[in-house]
């Protein structure tokens, strides 16, 4: 590696100074002349250059000097840093690990650096963070093109110092043209937008949708230095859609330079035929819409009070075809069944989108996938998406249903139709299966009619990315319809056309892309066993306000693990296994004369508070952690299992043995 004259001399400079410093040279004169009174003397031989250096290193002064001289090395040396390096290499201290990212130097990348934020005035009066001190944070998620990433929290504060970069892949799905290096002319007709999401963590480890925003990054394409700034005004959600929460500074950086830009009339052209052609599609399909649901009411009156959802709100407030929030999603090799995609998405977090003021309504907020899934929980609607999404992925027919449950509170499910027509309906909350099989009301009163084990009422319309389907049977019960898609006396479909105009694989779309799911970064093991000891520390304290002492079998503690293993196995794909096995280790470490008493419980959050709390309620798990008698001995067991997004499935086992003195 050559270095410019400048910066050879510079570095010829420092290293002069320090071997000064050292006063290296006094000490390789004595070296010099000690070496030849004592190898010189007998042969009045010559002295070489290795001679001189072999004795140096000898006496420790070649390490001495290299010592004094520490480099800035990086972790991995045989990779090198795109991060420009210092005017030397000479440091006095420790050198900082720099984090490298591998970079294909044919590729195009967009540096996008968010430089802090200001006048978020909801806190103003927040304290600052004591050194150490657990405070709410803020995270800010992006996703671009099939990537997404992830800030480091920072406190919240009316100026949050968000001080990160992210580099991002400008062709990510395709190597372009022969390989060449996408230019910007090519960059300009990429309508993807950069999705973020910035959330608010609380000190409980509640998370909360503070913003979602859509940032039009081609603007840096213009730009003559390849660089441009841009202060980005994010907005609230659900009903503050129309208040500022706070400003991010943010910068866009092309990487390699453009070797041509491109002028901001052409830019500014570009955006107005895309947002020309987005609008008129929409008015299109609003208008096809339209005409439509008059058909629909026109079939049958009382169609005016089924719930037929044609658009929805997303959390900006931005009226969606539903069609749009549904999209084949493979999870790669995160998630391996149809069951096991049901049961990940039932892990996930149920929080109803928070109303302003009274009155028992309900806010409308169907989210967008990134936010849904970077916050952890969301309404029923969003898990319908998510798992109709993953179903698809997964090649089965599916739809999200929209109807109502018990007492008419509004609902929604998924369905899947067999290729042999059976009809399953999934709960996303739950991850329970049904198998519909409808009541024949014609059916003379001897005929046996199944009884229906799902807590469906009504159902007005179903859906999916490609097609729609308004119930236009004589009665909207679920427990009446038959499922016969292809029967238009009983749904009325919507053109394929029309919503593949508005969905995409359609041309340009308002819709945002869906991002891929992320691996979870918990170690179930770790976590397990935090929970566990905390756990462990909270029943002693809690038995000692009450006078009891407290002695722990670890052995019965261990026996327990079997058992949450096969609820889990159970809940996932709904086969029992293992019963038998646990059930006779149990026997085996209860001697005769004692009982075992067992409360297996099951959580999707990781506060060991907040769980003990909630066991407590339960008499019967209050029961075993208060128990008295004689030589009572108490267990409890922790199993965390893991699912994309860092998700999770905690089990809990309480258990006793003691022996029985009545």
């Amino acid at each position: 590696m050559s270095l410019p004259p400048e910066k050879a001399s510079e570095l010829k400079q420092i290293i002069h100074q320090q071997l000064l410093k050292m006063d290296v040279h006094g000490r390789i004169r004595e070296v010099l002349a000690e070496t030849i009174r004592e190898e010189l003397a007998p042969e009045h031989q010559q002295l070489s250059t290795e001679d001189l250096i072999k004795a140096l290193r000898q006496r420790g002064i070649i390490d001495d000097v290299m010592k004094e001289l520490k480099y800035v090395t990086d972790v991995n040396k045989t990779e090198r840093t795109l991060a420009p390096k210092p005017s030397t290499h000479f440091v006095d201290r420790e050198p900082p690990v720099l984090k490298k990212t591998n970079i294909d130097p044919t590729r195009r990348y967009l540096y996008l650096q968010v430089l802090g934020g200001k006048a978020f005035l909801d806190h103003l009066q927040e304290p600052e963070p004591l050194p150490g001190q657990i405070c709410s944070t803020f995270t800010l998620c992006l996703h671009f093109r099939n990537q997404r990433f992830r800030s480091k929290p920072v406190p919240c504060a009316c100026e949050p110092d968000f001080q990160d970069g992210f580099l991002l892949e400008i062709h990510k799905d395709s190597l372009g043209d022969g390989s060449k290096m996408v230019d910007a002319t090519t960059m300009l007709s990429i309508s993807d937008p950069v999705h973020m999401v910035l959330i608010k963590t609380d000190t409980f480890g509640e998370t909360t949708l503070v913003a979602s925003y859509f940032l039009e990054w081609r603007s840096v394409l213009a730009a003559e230095n390849g660089i441009t700034n841009v202060a980005v005004e994010l907005l609230g959600v659900g009903t503050e859609s129309k208040v500022s929460v706070g400003v991010l500074n943010i910068r866009l950086e092309m990487y390699p330079q453009l070797n041509k830009t491109l002028s901001s009339d052409i830019i500014s052209t570009q955006f107005t035929l895309e947002r020309q052609k987005t609008a008129e599609r929409e008015r299109l399909f609003l208008v096809y819409a339209k005409q439509w649901w008059r058909e629909y009411l026109q079939i049958r009156p009382t169609h005016n009070t089924r719930l037929v959802k044609i658009f929805a709100q997303d959390e900006n407030g931005v009226n969606r075809p539903v069609c749009s929030y549904v999209r084949p999603l493979r999870a790669g090799r995160l998630l391996d069944t149809p069951r096991q995609a049901a049961r990940f998405v039932s892990v996930l977090g149920h929080e109803r989108a928070a109303l302003i003021g009274g009155g028992g309504g309900k806010q409308e907020q169907w989210c967008t996938l990134l936010a849904f899934v970077c916050r952890n929980k969301g309404d029923c609607e969003d898990h319908a998406n998510l798992l109709c999404s993953l179903l698809l992925g997964f090649g089965l027919e599916a739809f999200v249903c929209v109807g109502t449950k018990a007492k008419g509170v509004p609902h929604t499910w998924v369905m899947t139709c067999g290729s042999d027509g059976t009809i399953t309906f999934w709960e996303s909350l739950t991850g329970h299966r049904y198998v519909h099989r409808p009541i024949n009301p014609d059916d003379p009163p001897l005929v046996e009619q199944p009884k229906p084990l799902y807590p469906y009422r009504t159902i007005g319309c179903i859906f999916n990315h490609q097609k729609f389907f308004g119930n236009c049977q004589p009665s909207d019960a679920v427990e009446l319809c038959v499922f016969d898609l292809h029967d238009e006396s009983k749904w009325k479909p919507m053109s394929g056309e029309a919503i593949k105009s508005i969905c995409p694989p359609g041309a340009t779309s308002s819709v945002p892309p869906f991002p891929p799911l992320c691996a979870s970064t918990i170690d179930a093991a770790v976590t397990s066993n935090e929970i566990e000891v905390q756990l462990r520390i909270l029943v002693s304290e809690h038995r000692k306000d009450l006078g009891l002492s407290t002695v722990w079998d670890d052995h019965l503690s261990y026996l327990l693990s079997p058992a949450l293993a096969a609820y889990e196995l159970e809940r996932t794909t709904g086969v029992t296994a293992g019963n038998e096995e646990f059930q006779d280790s149990v026997r085996r470490a209860v001697p005769d004369g004692h009982t075992f008493k067992g409360f297996p419980i099951h959580f999707v959050h990781r506060n060991a508070r907040r769980a003990f709390a909630t066991c407590l309620r339960s008499p019967f798990c209050e029961e075993i952690i208060c128990c008295r008698g004689d030589q009572v001995r108490l267990a409890v067991r922790v199993r965390v299992f893991t699912y994309p997004e860092s998700a999770c499935a905690v089990w809990i086992m309480f258990a006793c043995k003691y022996r029985s003195v009545l």
